[in-house]
């Protein structure tokens, strides 16, 4: 699945996203709104990792969002 169709779906995206990176709250996904730059920002911010890891973890939710 491509950015542009998870964008489109956010709000059936955002529970995927909440499975896979639990320490997401909520609001933080609201914040994000089906943007991909604040997703990476976000995950990189709550799991201290660096943005090139953050970058490779979102490309896989990416790949294999189901929504």
């Amino acid at each position: 699945m491509n950015w542009d169709q998870i964008e489109g779906k956010w709000k059936q995206a955002k529970g995927q996203a909440q499975q896979k990176w639990g320490k997401l709250t909520d609001d933080d996904l609201d914040v994000v709104d089906g943007k991909r730059e604040q997703l990476v920002g976000k995950v990189q911010e709550k799991y201290g990792i660096a943005r090139e890891e953050a970058e490779e973890q979102v490309s896989h939710f990416e790949r294999s969002c189901s929504c």
